[in-house]
């Protein structure tokens, strides 16, 4: 089987992983010490209704604790929507996450595309509307969008949403990286969505708690049959001992999800104004990781700097010379941003052929 994401760093050891988009600074203390005293309990099954983590999640967002739904990462909640709901026709945008047709295409779905254009930065355009027709009848979008770190416009977003409703269409929205948005109410939120139960809210721990180890997604719906036709085609015993304590415990990191956001938010424009030094093309990004295009086969030549990237051009929609590079320390997107100049001022002097 082909390994379809970054983070392969069992192929790739020892390098500077760049290819996988989590928080710079890794997990909380706290959350490693609830790991380190779950682990006593390793020896129990995890409770199967998430009851700790669920009520506090609920009070958070406060919302019934029966419009959440918990999964072994957002991706198996990706899964789980599709085997529920069984769509025969479902539009994708290109390029965004790749699980979403994996899920489809395992289910016997009809996959239809909306592609981004380069030239919008590949943000999406009221063009997307013109697809949403009543032969459709499930949507995935990402917002902000992996890989392009692109947000989409809001009134474009309720537009959707509302067509989506009109026409009986399941919309799955994925929300995973929106802490690290230096505007977080730049997403739908969970109140916009109590009145409309055909939205589904996809969101995980994983990114900005740096726990992709554990695997923590959860969903958020004001349609409780819609979670219960998901919890129906989802294994027992999903959210392990260690990742509900987790959960739990990255609930009580405000102060450092904010520190962490801006820190992000500034290291991102820095990154960006070299790259457009160095010459290299970028998308600007809202997140913590940037789609760049280069004539060069970066991901070998970074490679022999013992650097890692995303190589893009699995992504339907993207092509060869496409990579996704994410926005880590200072330190390590200074010796990044040095490899690439490298590489650059070696192919400016001939001694690097266009792929």
């Amino acid at each position: 089987m082909d390994y379809l994401h970054g983070g392969d760093i069992y192929t790739y050891e020892g390098m500077i992983d760049f290819s996988v988009n989590v928080n710079p600074f890794g997990p909380d203390d706290k959350v490693l010490e609830a790991v380190r005293k779950a682990s006593a309990h390793i020896g129990e099954y995890p409770d199967s209704r998430c009851r700790k983590l669920r009520s506090a999640l609920a009070g958070k967002h406060g919302i019934p604790e029966d419009m959440l739904i918990f999964g072994n990462g957002a991706a198996e909640l990706i899964f789980s929507v599709v085997f529920a709901e069984r769509p025969q026709k479902a539009l994708l945008t290109a390029p965004s996450f790749a699980e979403y047709a994996q899920a489809l295409k395992a289910a016997g779905c009809e996959t239809a595309y909306h592609y981004l254009r380069e030239e919008d930065s590949f943000r999406l355009t009221e063009g997307y509307v013109d697809q949403l027709t009543e032969d459709v009848d499930m949507i995935f979008l990402c917002t902000p969008d992996n890989p392009t770190g692109q947000v989409a416009d809001m009134p474009l977003l309720h537009r959707i949403v509302d067509r989506c409703g009109e026409l009986g269409i399941r919309v799955v929205i994925d929300e995973c990286f929106y802490e690290f948005l230096e505007h977080p109410e730049d997403i739908l939120s969970v109140e916009a969505i109590l009145d409309k139960p055909w939205v589904l809210l996809l969101r995980a721990f994983t990114k900005m708690h740096a726990v992709p180890g554990l695997r923590l997604g959860y969903g958020i719906s004001a349609d409780r049959e819609l979670l219960e036709r998901m919890e129906g085609v989802t294994q027992p015993w999903n959210v392990s001992v260690a990742a509900q304590a987790a959960g739990l415990a990255a609930l009580s990191s405000a102060g450092r999800v904010r520190m962490t956001r801006e820190y992000v938010a500034l290291e991102r424009r820095r990154v960006e104004q070299e790259l457009e030094q160095i010459g290299i093309t970028y998308y600007p990004s809202a997140v913590n990781y940037i789609l760049m295009y280069c004539g060069y086969d970066l991901f070998p030549l970074l490679k022999e700097k013992n650097i890692l990237i995303r190589d893009c051009s699995n992504y339907e929609g993207l092509q060869n010379g496409y990579y996704r590079a994410a926005v880590k320390t200072h330190d390590e997107n200074t010796i990044l941003l040095q490899a690439l100049r490298d590489i650059c001022g070696q192919a400016s002097q001939g001694g690097i052929r266009r792929r």
